[in-house]
């Protein structure tokens, strides 16, 4: 059976959508925009600050579902502009390290949501 995860420590979901779902011991994360989650703005600056707050939104979600970082099995990330890959790799590496870092799909999307410059999405197992 699937469980539904939300927390208020990250952006509420702007659709028809849940912040995560849990089954058995995998959680599965929907896309996390770099939105405070308090003023539902994107955080001022640009795709450095953005990868910050959504793998910070990404990590409160997993979080509330029993997961975390150290936890995450594959992320799939989308960049508005390919150009910003090696700046979103150094937050990146911040964040899971180099060893044993979850397996990765990164892709420039023609438009992300609200105009983004990040997104991410993950598949962890919970702890």
């Amino acid at each position: 059976m699937k469980t539904v995860i939300h927390t208020e420590n990250a952006p509420a979901a702007i659709g028809p959508y849940s912040q995560a779902l849990a089954f058995d011991k995998l959680v599965f994360t929907s896309g996390q925009l770099p939105l405070d989650p308090v003023t539902m703005a994107f955080v001022e600056g640009g795709v450095k600050e953005q990868a910050y707050q959504s793998l910070s939104n990404l990590k409160a979600v997993l979080e509330q579902a029993g997961a975390g970082v150290d936890t995450v099995l594959k992320t799939t990330c989308f960049l508005a502009n390919m150009e910003d890959f090696a700046v979103f790799n150094e937050v990146y590496t911040e964040v899971f390290g180099t060893e044993a870092a979850p397996a990765r799909s990164c892709v420039q999307a023609a438009r992300l949501p609200k105009d983004a410059l990040v997104e991410v999405e993950a598949i962890a197992f919970i702890k």
